[in-house]
Order: C-alpha cells, then sequence, then structure tokens
C-alpha cells in the first residue's frame, strides 16, 4: 500500500518532491559539516598532546655553566712552551677569568681577561714578550702617557685615555717593564681595581726584573 506524502508542519501540506530533496540535502551539509568540525578539534587537541610531549622532555634548569679556567696551569703550559718566565696576578677569587691565552701578531702577549665583578666591567693583563715601547701605543689606541704612580714597589706609567670608545671601552691603563717584556694592565674598570690588580703581580714583576741580566747572559 502506498504511503501518504509527509505533511510538514510548517508548511500544513505534503512535501514536494523539491522541497524533500533539498531538506535532505541541508540535512547531509549540517552532517558534514559537523563532521569536519570534530575532525578539526580531533586534529587540534592532537596537537596539542604533540606540544606537550615537546615540552615535557626538554630538560629543565639553566644551561651547564662552563668549566672555570685554571690560570695557573695555563700560564705553566706556556712557560714550558716558551722557555720564559710567565705571570699570573694573584687576584681576589671572586674574579672571574673570561680568557687566559696568548694574543697578537706582531707582539705575543700574554693575556688574561678579568670580570671583577658585574658593576666594575673588565680588566685585562697582558704580558707582551719581549714588547716595544710603542706595543702600549698599540693596544691603547694610541693613548699617551699622563704620567707615573707607584704600586708595590714598583713605578707604572699612567695613560690619558680621553675617548674611552674610541680605545675599544678601556678607560684606564697601567703598564711597566718587567725585563724584557712589559705588563699592561687596562680595561672599562675603576682606578681601585686597577692597583689591585697591578699589587697583586708586583712582586713577581720584581723578581722578572732581576731575573733579566741572567737571562740575557750568554
Amino acid at each position: 500500500m502506498a504511503q501518504n506524502p509527509r505533511v510538514v508542519a510548517e508548511l500544513g501540506r505534503p512535501e514536494t518532491p523539491d522541497e524533500t530533496a533539498s531538506r535532505k540535502a541541508e540535512s547531509s551539509r549540517i552532517y558534514r559539516a559537523s563532521q569536519n568540525t570534530r575532525n578539526l578539534i580531533a586534529a587540534l587537541l592532537v596537537t596539542l598532546a604533540v606540544v606537550a610531549v615537546i615540552i615535557l622532555a626538554v630538560p629543565r634548569g639553566e644551561p651547564p655553566q662552563t668549566a672555570p679556567i685554571d690560570v695557573a696551569a695555563v700560564a705553566q703550559s706556556i712557560e714550558s712552551a716558551e722557555g720564559r718566565t710567565v705571570l699570573v696576578p694573584g687576584v681576589p677569587d671572586a674574579w672571574r677569568v673570561n680568557r687566559a691565552s696568548i694574543e697578537g701578531d706582531s707582539t705575543a702577549a700574554w693575556t688574561i681577561v678579568y670580570v671583577p665583578d658585574e658593576t666594575t666591567g673588565f680588566l685585562r693583563f697582558a704580558q707582551g714578550f719581549d714588547a716595544d715601547p710603542a706595543w702600549t701605543t698599540r693596544a691603547l689606541s694610541g693613548a699617551s702617557v699622563s704620567g707615573t704612580v707607584m704600586i708595590g714597589g714598583v713605578e707604572w706609567q699612567t695613560y690619558d685615555i680621553p675617548d674611552p670608545v674610541r680605545a675599544g671601552n678601556i678607560s684606564a691603563a697601567l703598564s711597566t717593564q718587567a725585563g724584557s717584556d712589559i705588563v699592561l694592565i687596562y680595561g672599562s674598570t675603576d682606578d681601585a681595581t686597577l692597583e689591585l690588580a697591578a699589587a697583586a703581580v708586583a712582586d713577581q714583576i720584581i723578581a722578572l726584573r732581576e731575573e733579566a741580566p741572567a737571562e740575557g747572559t750568554p
């Protein structure tokens, strides 16, 4: 027995074939849209899960600190290689050492870069091997000697540095002769820190001066 056409309440009459087709098409569209939304949510949840796994897998904490530089050990190695006395300032243990190595082209210099603390900038100690007097001028970008000062029984030359930026952020410097070498202490720091470093190596400079005649004897 044939079924009577479906009466649509909103229309108050049976649907026409076109209306039935349109209704079914709209239902299919709504179903597909809901499926797409579900798929999008599922994909988003999977992505968030992957990100969470990656985050949890990354090690926590600060990156490992580099091993401290043993200045005395590096100096001893250079002494053996160069066959000469290498100075090591007895600075406070709190001073961080950023570098300790031989630097320079025409004049080789045993160089230590210190960071006394975060507020006083940096300080370089350089022992120029067989350095000529012009070596300090080159290292200080042309700064001229302004006077002398006695520190730890050693007479040091002081320098006038009118433009620290032009001089590589160097604001103060001291130099003195140590046998055939020249010791230069300089950096972006205050006079008190500079003088502390000079005093910390003064006895070694005096000893090196006393050794100089013996080293020059055939």
